[in-house]
């Protein structure tokens, strides 16, 4: 099964202009935020800082998710929306045989969800690998939820 989010990227795009218009409005009004403190140089800070904090909250969550466990081997990948044909910075990429997968794990946070791989590695240890499925669509979620039981079910049976 092969799926990802790749038409969640317009979203992004629009969220960022969004928020560079909202900065732009910001500072063109800034005086209006004159009643939050008596000092102008704090109330900048304050916005800076709001601006800072959703700006980044929403480079955390838009990540790109690419899973297919097509063939021998499962690949899942998580990369940046932004920039990422370019920049590889925020490349995480896992590839694992099938029957190395001993279990996995949806987390739901408020704002962002997981998915945890559990693999086992050819020394027999359990290795943990994390992903950011925030902006997959929560069909999609359960589709990658079957496919994953199933290669866990076909894993844990006995072979003769």
């Amino acid at each position: 099964m092969r799926t990802n989010n790749a038409k969640v990227k317009n979203i992004i795009v629009s969220v960022y202009f969004i928020l560079i218009v909202l900065a732009i409005v910001l500072a063109t009004v800034f005086s209006a935020f004159s009643h939050l403190t008596s000092n102008p140089f704090l109330t900048f800070l304050i916005l800076l800082a709001g601006f800072l904090i959703l700006f980044f909250s929403v480079h955390a969550i838009s990540k790109f998710f690419e899973y297919d466990s097509d063939g021998v081997k499962v690949v899942v990948l998580n990369k940046g929306l932004l920039l990422s044909e370019h920049f590889n910075y925020r490349e995480h990429k896992l590839e694992f045989d099938k029957d190395r997968l001993i279990a996995f794990k949806f987390k739901n946070y408020i704002v962002y969800k997981s998915l945890t791989f559990y693999i086992k590695n050819s020394k027999g240890q359990i290795k943990k690998e994390t992903f950011n499925v925030t902006l997959i669509p929560k069909k999609k979620r359960r589709y990658i939820s079957q496919s994953l039981s199933k290669i866990v079910k076909n894993n844990i049976k006995p072979t003769p």
